[in-house]
């Protein structure tokens, strides 16, 4: 499996993993839109010639802002939301990221404890944040701290060990 930048040929099995995940897809529009912005970074997670997953951060200053993972139907349960974070977490630190958010479902329970396993904790609630559900503000601080950075190594570890 290798993570690489999202690119504008990916988009159309994007769409389709998008689809299958979200009651309220983003266009392809969105999508062109979000790569030519230069405040943001996308990767997507390819096995082979599949693409399987994919994910993004926006950039505001020293925060960052995950706005989208999702990992195909058949890959889930394989560590891969793990993997996309982990990539999208060090995205924003090369950009001198220090805090980090998102918004998640409510409903939600594995992907948040996917972001509890990032150090991230509910803050708050925005309401009718999707059409029909709200969402959970989630959120993790100085994640340019030593004490991140060992949660991170752990979280490496973890996964190698998985692939071992």
């Amino acid at each position: 499996m290798e993570l690489r930048a999202m690119l504008q040929g990916d988009i159309p099995a994007v769409l389709e993993i998008e689809r299958a995940t979200y009651t309220t897809p983003w266009s392809e529009q969105v999508f062109r839109d979000e790569l030519r912005q230069p405040a943001r970074s996308y990767v997507v997670a390819v096995e082979g010639d599949e693409l399987i997953g994919y994910g993004g951060v926006l950039l505001l200053g020293e925060d960052a802002h995950i706005t989208t993972v999702a990992v195909a139907e058949d890959q889930q349960g394989k560590r891969l939301g793990t993997r996309l974070m982990l990539e999208l977490v060090e995205a924003a630190l090369r950009k001198n990221a220090r805090h980090l958010t998102l918004e998640v479902r409510f409903s939600n329970n594995r992907a948040q404890s996917l972001y509890t396993r990032f150090g991230m904790a509910p803050v708050g609630v925005r309401k009718n944040y999707y059409v029909d559900e709200d969402a959970l503000i989630m959120w993790v601080n100085d994640i340019d701290h030593p004490d991140y950075q060992d949660r991170l190594d752990d979280i490496r570890a973890s996964l190698e060990e998985a692939t071992a």
